[in-house]
Order: C-alpha cells, then structure tokens, then sequence
C-alpha cells in the first residue's frame, strides 16, 4: 500500500509541474502588473487597450487592475515592499511629491531608450513635461482631460447670445448681459466642476497658487477669482445651490455647463441635446484657460521588477502611443501627437483642444508640489464662497491653514 501511495504521489507531482509548464500556472515574470484608478466606462476602455495589445503575442503580456482606491493601495504595498505593481497610471499633481518622497522610478535610463519614439516631442507638451522633474524623465503620458464648457445650442439661439461663441471666449460680462432676459427655470451656467472652473481664473487674472514655494491660497488674486465668479451666482444666472446643475443641463435649462471632456460621451447619449464645446470663461476675452490634468504611466519603485519586464514595459508605452484612438472614445484629449493630429481624432469634440496653438497651451496643468492640498481646500470652500454662504475674507484665512496644516501632516508622517 505503502508503495502504491508513493507511486501515485509521484504521478500527481510529475502532473502538475507538467501542468504548470503549459500554463496551468500564472508565471510573474511573465505579466505586467498595471494598476489604473480608471473605473467605470474610461475603465472598459483601458481593458480594451490592453487585450488589443495582448492579442499581438508580446513576449511580456500586461494585465490591468482597475484599483479604485488605488493611491491608498499604493501606500500600503510600498511600505510593505509586497504587491508593488510593475507599471501604474497616476495623475500629474501626484508626480513632484511622489518623487520627492522617491517612490517613483525614472524611466529615461530604462524604459525610454528601449523605444525611441517615446520622447516628447511625439507627445503634447504639457502632458510630457508634467512628469519631468529637475531634469529627469520619470513618466510617459496617456492624455491631458480638462475642464471644458458645454453649450446648448438651441438655448443659445433662443436668448440671442450665439455671438459669445465668436471668438470662442465667453466672458463673465457676457454672462452677465443675460440677468432679466431667461425663462424661469432657465440659467446661463451650472457650478459642475466649480473647483476647477476657480483655479483657471486664477490663470486668467495671471496670478498663481503658491509664492516662492509656499501655498498662496489667502492672496489678492484668489479673492478676485472669487468675487469674478460670484457675480454670476449673484446675479441669479447660476443653477440654484444644492441642484444637480450638471442634469440641468442635460435637460436642457442651462446653456453653459463648465464640467469635463470626458462628459462629451454622456451628453451626446442625450436625446435631442443640440450641444457643443468651447472654453470655460473668463473674465476678459484676451485670456482663457481650461484646468487639465494628465493620466501618466509611471513606475513605483520596486526591486523585483527585471530588466526584461522595463522593455516589455515600453513595448506596451509605444504600442499605447500609436493605438489610443481608443481612448478618444472616452472623451479625453489623447497625449500622443501621431494619435491627436490624425484625421479620425478630429471627429472627437474634444479635438477642439488640440485644434491650434493656443487651445493647447490653454490646457494648464498645476505641477505644485502641494497642488492636491490646494484644490482640496478649493473644493471643499468654493460652492460656500460664490454662493455667499460664508465671508470670502475669513474662509481664504480658513483655506489657507487648511492647506498649511495638511503640509505640516504630511511632513511629520514623511520623518
């Protein structure tokens, strides 16, 4: 019995390292680990990106994670040096910190010779230069997606106000110009993305968010921001505090709506909204800015990670440089000059963007290491602000500690 067992033992064993050699096991060293926080559709759309690539039998096969929390997530395996993932897309404001604090890994002695055409003049110039830091390449971009403005058509031509989209610059006194002139129920502008729509005019009174490295929320140019805005809601021209101005507009009482490029795909799913797109406004015509971000690829620092998967890992960057009309679908501005410059791309709305010179150089992108401390503090205050809710003077004092105190945090958690 006893070598019978044995025998048996022997044949499960020889089993399954057979099984295991003809792929009955995941092999590691043979799968990019890719971590996205894409969820919903710019998810699927990903996924699509990579089975495509997958599906050319690249010696090194990528596997995407949608990681939802996944800055969190990247904390924990970092200090633990367990489940670092190979490759990850992170957002530009996470770039200057994330390098300070040396979590990231460059990616101009690696990743980039491996593939000549990654270089920044093959890509737009803000999304590349984002992830350059003193110097030092540590990211290749996917895209830029912006804050942009939507317009009802139909609602325009209604209250004679197409003109204000002559020169693609719709100004706060044109906005203005409307008080006393709609329906009831009727509005010129929503507050979606109200946060960003702020930290553009910042761009457009030529101010900035920080002075000499430190945080400049409590400043001249951030109450003028707000005073600008202000006007609107308090001329009765902005969705009412507390509604969904974004649905508003959607069904169709509102003829600006101030939210993202991403949104074109939702807004075109709406039956007989007559919409199109031009830049979030301004206080003068000579100035118009539309706050962006990027989606970057960046690799976390990770020892286990071999030379081998580094070239697999440009492969996969240059396949993604020449094959995103994917992601077009999802609404955003696509990175990579071959793909945005293409003939297909410019039947995309957001191609607007990248239409000229100064559309591209409107997409202003913060690269502040404490950006993300900044426009939590907007976030958080603005709706209070502009809609009077709160006294500016105190709550800039307010949002100026706020983000003094999440540096003096983060410091201490750093030591």
């Amino acid at each position: 019995m006893k070598k019978k067992f044995g025998v048996v033992l022997a044949t499960v064993m020889m089993l399954t390292t057979v099984l295991a050699g003809c792929g009955g096991k995941d092999d590691s060293s043979k799968t990019i680990t890719f971590w996205t926080p894409l969820t919903g559709d710019d998810g699927a759309y990903m996924d699509q990106i990579v089975k495509d690539y997958n599906a050319t039998n690249p010696e090194i096969k990528v596997k995407h994670v949608i990681t939802a929390d996944m800055y969190t997530k990247i904390s924990t395996v970092l200090a633990s040096s367990k489940g670092v993932p190979d490759l990850a897309i992170i957002h530009a404001d996470r770039v200057p910190g994330f390098v300070k604090q040396g979590v990231l890994e460059s990616m101009q002695d690696t990743v980039l010779p491996a593939q000549p055409e990654l270089k920044a003049e093959n890509y737009l110039p803000q999304a590349w230069n984002t992830g350059n830091i003193d110097g030092t390449q540590y990211t290749v971009p996917l895209d830029i997606h912006s804050n942009v403005m939507y317009y009802n058509k139909d609602l325009l031509k209604k209250y004679n106000a197409e003109s204000f989209l002559d020169d693609n610059v719709v100004t706060i006194d044109e906005m203005l110009s409307l008080q006393g002139k709609l329906d009831e129920g009727d509005y010129v502008v929503n507050d979606a993305l109200l946060g960003w729509v702020i930290l553009a005019q910042i761009q457009n009174l030529g101010g900035d968010i920080q002075a000499d490295g430190k945080p400049a929320v409590n400043s001249p140019v951030f109450k003028q921001a707000f005073e600008d805005v202000k006007k609107i809601a308090d001329a009765g021209l902005m969705t009412p505090f507390g509604e969904d101005g974004y649905l508003m507009f959607q069904s169709q009482n509102v003829l600006f709506s101030t939210d993202g490029t991403w949104s074109s795909t939702a807004h075109a799913g709406v039956e007989g909204l007559n919409f199109g797109v031009t830049n979030i406004y301004s206080p003068t015509a000579d100035k118009f800015t539309n706050r962006s971000s990027s989606h970057l690829f960046a690799m976390l620092k990770n020892d286990k990670r071999t030379d081998e998967k580094e070239v697999g890992i440009a492969n996969f960057l240059e396949y993604v440089r020449t094959n995103s009309m994917e992601w077009a679908k999802a609404g955003q501005n696509v990175a990579s000059n071959v793909v945005n410059q293409s003939p297909e791309y410019q039947s995309y709305m957001q191609s607007f963007f990248t239409s000229n010179e100064k559309e591209i150089e409107s997409l202003y992108i913060y690269t502040y290491e404490y950006y993300p401390y900044i426009a939590e503090a907007v976030d958080t205050y603005c709706a209070d602000i502009v809609r009077g809710n709160v006294d500016l003077d105190e709550t800039l004092a307010t949002m100026q500690k706020f983000v003094e105190d999440k540096i003096a945090e983060s410091s201490s958690a750093a030591k």
